[in-house]
């Protein structure tokens, strides 16, 4: 299996998606919390909902989390370059 390598502007959108202490910190939550609710990730970080679904958002144009309708709720899990961008976060964060 040939690998592809991403274009500087394909990376700019996962960097972008993460250049924001909320969204990292929904990134950090979804990831520990293997699918989680809007409401949920207000709660749990204490924040507005719009402002959470707006980072959401972004999140999800980025790439890096998939969300998934569940009748009203938006269920939110990360997709694998979601899951790279954690264990490299998880990484730096300790070195």
């Amino acid at each position: 299996m040939k690998k592809v390598i991403k274009t500087p502007k394909q990376l700019e959108r996962h960097l972008k998606g993460v250049a924001n202490h909320r969204r990292i910190e929904i990134l950090l939550l979804v990831a520990e919390s293997n699918g989680v609710s809007l409401e949920d990730i207000a709660e749990n970080l204490g924040c507005n909902i719009k402002t959470i679904s707006e980072h959401a958002r972004r999140l999800a144009q980025s790439g890096l989390v998939r969300k998934e309708y569940q009748g009203r709720r938006v269920i939110h899990t990360l997709s694998p370059y979601g899951r790279i961008f954690y264990k490299f976060l998880h990484t730096f964060s300790y070195s």
